[in-house]
C-alpha cells in the first residue's frame, strides 16, 4: 500500500529543522548504504551528532501523534532515520531496502519505507521519488512537511536533481503487523469502523467490526 499524508510536521516545524541543518555537517551517504546500494547513492546525509538526535526526536513525535500513520502501519518501531540533501547532480539509482537495519544495539526488520519532504517542490528541479512497479512506476514531489509511504520491498530511486537542493527525512518502520496486505485489511476494518461510528454512533455492526479488529490483531500481531 502506497500513500501520502500532508502536513505531518508544521510550518514552524519544518522552519526549526531547516534552521538546524543549515548550520550541520553532512557527509557523503555511501557510508549509510549496503555494498551494492553504495554503487548508486550519491547525496549527502547529516553526521551523527546531538543534532541528529533531537531532530529524530521531533520527527518520530510527529508520526506517532499522526493518526492516518499510526493506523495504516501499526508501528512497533518507527527507526535508521536519516536526514538527507541532494544538491545538483546528486540522485539515488534503483535500489531495494535493506531489509534489516540497526547494529550493536538491534536489528529492526524494514517493512515500510516514508520520505518526509522538508523544502517546497519548487525549490529544486528533479529529484522526484520514482516507486517501481511491475509494469509501471510512480513519481512523487510533495510539499514540505508531507510524506510519502511505501512498502520497503519495492525498487525505488532519486531522480537526479537538476536545479536547487532537495532536502529530505528517510526512514523505515517495523510494524507490529509484518505482512502488508494483513495490514491493509486492518486499515480497511479500521476506516469502516470509524465511518460508521461518525454516522451513527457505538451501534451493533461498529461493536461486530471492533471485535473482527482486535481478533485480527491477536492473530497476526508480531509482539
Amino acid at each position: 500500500m502506497i500513500f501520502s499524508i500532508n502536513q505531518i510536521l508544521s510550518p514552524d516545524e519544518i522552519t526549526e529543522i531547516k534552521k538546524v541543518l543549515a548550520r550541520a555537517e553532512f557527509v557523503d551517504g555511501k557510508l549509510t548504504a549496503g555494498w551494492h546500494a553504495k554503487l548508486v547513492k550519491n547525496n549527502q546525509q547529516l553526521k551523527a551528532g546531538t543534532s541528529q538526535t533531537e531532530l529524530k526526536s521531533k520527527i518520530r513525535a510527529a508520526l506517532n501523534k499522526n493518526a492516518l500513520f499510526q493506523s495504516a502501519i501499526r508501528p512497533k518501531s518507527i527507526h535508521s532515520l536519516l536526514f538527507s540533501r541532494y544538491d545538483v547532480g546528486m540522485s539515488y539509482d534503483t535500489h531495494v531496502d535493506n531489509a534489516l537495519m540497526g547494529g550493536s544495539s538491534g536489528l529492526y526488520r524494514s517493512d515500510v519505507s516514508f520520505t518526509l519532504f522538508l523544502n517546497s517542490p519548487q525549490d529544486y528541479q528533479g529529484g522526484e521519488l520514482v516507486i517501481e512497479g511491475v509494469q509501471s512506476e510512480q513519481s512523487y514531489k510533495l510539499e514540505a512537511g508531507s510524506a510519502i509511504v511505501y512498502p520497503s520491498t519495492t525498487l525505488h530511486r532519486v531522480n537526479p536533481v537538476t536545479k536547487g537542493t532537495r532536502l529530505v527525512v528517510v526512514g523505515w518502520v517495523q510494524s507490529v503487523i509484518r505482512d502488508g496486505s494483513d495490514r491493509e485489511i486492518l486499515f480497511d476494518l479500521e476506516t469502516a469502523r470509524r465511518a460508521i461510528f461518525a454516522k451513527s454512533g457505538k451501534t451493533a455492526e461498529f461493536d461486530l467490526v471492533s471485535k473482527s479488529i482486535a481478533n485480527l490483531l491477536r492473530k497476526w500481531a508480531d509482539v
